[in-house]
């Protein structure tokens, strides 16, 4: 069979799912992931044919693909911040957003710490945010927490893949009384870090019915939920170590709840932060704040 009519083929069974822009984005990351073909290699070699046992294999996606299953976790990999990550069902898929989050800890790193620095990410799932603030800050020393062994395993591998050090932590960071407690070989002062930061679970159960399919479905609710009885578990707790363990002029970012930035703030405020700076992300939402003891 010819890969361009398996193409006609795909496009018309996803129509009434996905919009074409879409589609012809997962037959193109199929054909490199399936054949190793970019869409320049296709267009190339319009009879390009594809045998029965990759037929069969294009089917079994494209049944995941009806069920609305992520692309990202059929191929187990995803792009964040110009590196490439394993995700699986044990890890959230990396969002733009969270990109956005990166840019800004890395832009106040540069300007308002010396180097080498001290950097903690807690919930870090694929590793996406402490391997790429390590990627780009080669001498900071960079410890990051996760509860889900899974997760940590998974994080480890992409550390391991992007060739950068980072010290991975098994941790239920409710149950941390103090971040001096947490085993961290590579810090070489671990009572205090310069920035800490944090994309914890923040979607209350109520907002479930504007999660699409393929989060909700697919994604873990352990990194996604929180009770609509205490949207800022995490947020509080994480503020409160971040009291004792920050460094002088030390900095906390979070990525939040785009509904709850006025009240995330005022979390802060009465915790007694200073210079707090709320940010919107790309789709004019609010996503991300910076503070500082």
């Amino acid at each position: 069979m010819l890969l361009k009519q398996y193409k006609t083929h795909f496009f018309e069974s996803l129509k009434n799912i996905q919009d074409e822009q879409e589609i012809e984005s997962f037959f193109f990351i199929l054909t490199e992931y399936l054949h190793n073909s970019k869409r320049v290699d296709v267009a190339l070699n319009p009879n390009f044919e594809i045998s029965e046992e990759e037929v069969q294999k294009w089917n079994d996606i494209l049944v995941d693909l009806q069920q609305e299953k992520p692309i990202q976790y059929i191929t187990g990999e995803a792009w964040f911040y110009g590196l490439q990550f394993e995700v699986n069902e044990n890890t959230l898929i990396p969002r733009p957003e969270t990109e956005e989050l990166v840019e800004w800890v890395l832009n106040s790193a540069t300007t308002q710490h010396p180097s080498p620095i001290t950097i903690l990410d807690i919930g870090t799932g694929s590793g996406c945010i402490p391997i790429s603030l390590k990627a780009n800050l080669p001498q900071a020393n960079v410890s990051a927490i996760d509860v889900s062994e899974q997760a940590i395993e998974v994080a480890k591998r992409n550390a391991v893949s992007n060739k950068v050090d980072i010290n991975f932590i098994q941790a239920n960071i409710l149950e941390v009384e103090d971040l001096s407690q947490l085993p961290s070989p590579i810090i070489h002062h671990p009572s205090s870090y310069n920035i800490i930061v944090s994309n914890p679970p923040y979607v209350r159960n109520l907002e479930k019915q504007e999660i699409k399919k393929n989060v909700l479905d697919y994604e873990p609710h352990l990194a996604l939920f929180v009770e609509d009885t205490d949207a800022w578990l995490f947020y509080r707790k994480i503020a409160q170590l971040a009291l004792k363990n920050l460094s002088p002029n030390g900095l906390l970012f979070f990525e939040i709840n785009q509904y709850l930035g006025k009240e995330t703030v005022e979390l802060l405020e009465n915790l007694g932060f200073k210079n707090i700076e709320l940010k919107k992300d790309i789709y004019g939402n609010d996503r991300m704040i910076k503070c500082s003891i």
